[in-house]
């Protein structure tokens, strides 16, 4: 059993809660390291099709790196797949979503950063304070947010450190959706009930290609590029379960394969 979060499976949904909520949910090494292998054994089991991560107690998401930790003496290092096991893994095509149920704040911004879809409660706020205590937000939050929001308003934030409320970040696009805090889960479960409506290689295809696009240059190079997933889905039953779902008036029966 996990030591530092819990884990819940849902029907094709794995629910990831980070579990430290005596230090507001800060990671340190043993539990990036823990986080790392559970995130690796979802993107490999073909039964979880969305992950969700959030974190427990009524305070924090995640308040980032153990700084308490580093500061006793403890060594910092992360495993190849960054913060949380997310802000490194770039060949996971299954989708993520943040249920930001309070305050991220540097590497806790990053995580929910690193996810396809972030929902927040009305009491969430983010930032990546790293400046203010000599640091940096080196887990990509300093390359994911200004590719995300409007350059000038990305720099504003990150040059600052200043905390950002649940609202600005749905104006700001970072978030797309603020709810009460006792609705959050239900709200994250709704959005993962959407994706799985969705052909599950249909999903990855289509999140390899949105994202691998953004690495070229131009649009045409984008379009032009191959994407392992996208020629999985064509090969795939559930290229035809489709069409003859639509033709047959019912609702598909997705299989992942």
């Amino acid at each position: 059993m996990p030591e530092f979060c819990k884990l819940e499976r849902e029907g094709h949904i794995l629910i990831v809660t980070l579990n430290r909520p005596e230090v507001r949910n800060s990671l340190h090494p043993p539990a990036n390291q823990e986080l790392a292998k559970i995130f690796d054994e979802f993107v490999a089991d073909a039964e979880l099709w969305v992950a969700i991560i959030t974190g427990a107690g009524n305070k924090a998401f995640c308040a980032g790196n153990d700084l308490k930790y580093t500061a006793a003496g403890g060594k910092f290092e992360l495993p190849d797949s960054g913060f949380a096991g997310l802000t490194h893994r770039f060949d996971n095509t299954k989708p993520v979503i943040a249920a930001v149920n309070g305050v991220a704040m540097g590497g806790g911004f990053e995580i929910a950063l690193a996810c396809d879809l972030i929902v927040a409660a009305e009491e969430a706020v983010f930032a990546l304070p790293e400046p203010r205590v000599g640091l940096a937000a080196l887990a990509g939050g300093l390359h994911r947010l200004p590719r995300q929001i409007p350059l000038k308003r990305a720099m504003g934030i990150i040059l600052t450190g200043r905390r950002v409320s649940a609202v600005e970040a749905r104006e700001l696009g970072i978030v797309n959706e603020v709810v009460p805090r006792a609705e959050l889960m239900s709200a994250a479960r709704r959005w993962a009930d959407d994706i799985l409506a969705c052909a599950p290689l249909s999903v990855r295809g289509s999140k390899q290609a949105a994202m691998g696009g953004l690495n070229h240059a131009s649009l045409e190079e984008a379009i032009n590029s191959r994407y392992d997933s996208l020629g999985a889905m064509i090969h795939s039953e559930d290229f035809r379960e489709g069409p003859r779902a639509f033709v047959e008036k019912r609702p598909p029966r997705w299989q992942g394969k």
